[in-house]
């Protein structure tokens, strides 16, 4: 008999929820404040900070951390807009830290 294998979730580091679907993935060449992050389409079972302009590498932007729903853990941040035309693509899209995800159903 096949064994079902779910979809390949992305978790938060400290609790084990499920944050983000792999397939939601966008890039992998990203930075975070701790090192390499994953840009993602969506993210799930998160909450949304206060929107701050931040200076990022890539010019200035409107993001919110966003923080694991259920133990609090900053996990990266929202791009609730860019000031710059190049970096549009970026609004509505997730910042998720490498070291604050774990893999699951890899």
């Amino acid at each position: 008999m096949a064994e079902l294998v779910g979809p390949r979730l992305y978790s938060c580091c400290n609790c084990r929820n499920h944050v983000a679907l792999h397939d939601d993935v966008i890039s992998k060449a990203f930075q975070g404040r701790n090192g390499r992050a994953f840009l993602f389409s969506h993210a799930m079972n998160i909450s949304v900070g206060r929107k701050e302009d931040r200076q990022l590498m890539t010019g200035l932007h409107t993001v919110a951390d966003v923080f694991c729903s259920d133990c609090r853990e900053v996990l990266g941040w929202k791009y609730e807009r860019a000031y710059e035309e190049t970096q549009k693509y970026k609004e509505g899209k997730f910042i998720l830290e490498k070291s604050k995800i774990v893999k699951e159903n890899w």
